[in-house]
């Protein structure tokens, strides 16, 4: 079943989503070589909790930590631990956190120092398929719309493996609910309508690579079935009638929404 929210619970999600927003920016600033990923964890869990918030990740299912971090070939739920960042590494942080028992959730692909041109459009191109799979959403439309969306951008812009066995998620009073929202196009006769009162989160994981993945021993973290390079971007979001709000986006998502919005229109 699917949970819509009244206006005064998106409000209190985002607060939860401004919360998570500005730990990322924190944590953004402080990826750089020598850095290590438990030094993140504990920054990010420091900053949730004087800001009056629960990491949503720590305990959930036995999860250790308050992010996952997740480096080069790590896809998603990567643990924190020893590990220091090196020069030319990325790093994927995926962030929750729960204020007044509203969820909100959020991930971005840090470069750590310089990366090669080749690594540094991976990042651009699965930023951009984020912003431009909530672009595609519309009240009426379809939760397939935003994964048309993901996987049409993604496939003009060259050989990428676009994760399939890791999507988007509902959220709320918990931090995964339905509908699931794939990154790839799927049937829009079984799909969710987009209606007032949903929230979602949208999260593309874009390989150099092959799309496949693999399961470590540890239970938690995903790598790439080839070792090729990963990353992965999400953010919280609602529709409405003025178009999508990006609960974890400090701006709200304007200047991303914008941005794609400027593009398409540049296409011939």
């Amino acid at each position: 079943m699917i949970e819509l929210k009244s206006p005064e619970e998106v409000a209190r999600m985002r607060a939860a989503g401004l919360l998570v927003g500005e730990t990322l920016q924190l944590l953004r600033g402080a990826v750089a070589p020598g850095v290590t990923t438990a030094e993140l964890d504990a920054l990010a869990e420091e900053h949730i909790r004087s800001g009056g918030g629960v990491p949503s990740f720590k305990g959930y299912h036995g999860f250790p930590a308050t992010i996952c971090a997740s480096v080069n070939d790590e896809v998603v739920h990567g643990i924190p631990g020893p590990r220091a960042l090196r020069d030319g590494d990325v790093v994927s942080i995926d962030c929750g956190a729960i204020v007044e028992g509203w969820h909100g959730d959020s991930a971005v692909t840090v470069p750590v120092g310089a990366v090669g041109e080749e690594l540094a459009r991976l990042l651009a191109v699965c930023e951009e398929a984020m912003w431009r799979g909530m672009a595609a959403a519309r009240l009426g439309g379809t939760v397939s719309d935003i994964g048309g969306a993901i996987e049409a951008f993604v496939r003009a812009q060259g050989e990428y493996g676009l994760v399939q066995e890791y999507v988007g998620h509902g959220i709320g009073t918990a931090m995964h609910q339905e509908p699931q929202v794939p990154n790839y196009a799927h049937s829009a006769r079984r799909s969710p309508r987009i209606v007032e009162g949903m929230v979602l989160a949208v999260e593309p994981m874009l390989n150099l690579g092959t799309r496949h993945t693999r399961l470590l021993e540890d239970g938690w973290t995903v790598v790439t079935a080839d070792g090729a390079r990963s990353a992965h971007f999400e953010h919280t979001f609602t529709v409405t009638a003025e178009g999508p709000r990006v609960l974890t986006a400090l701006d709200g998502g304007a200047a991303g929404l914008a941005a794609v919005g400027a593009s398409a229109a540049a296409r011939p």
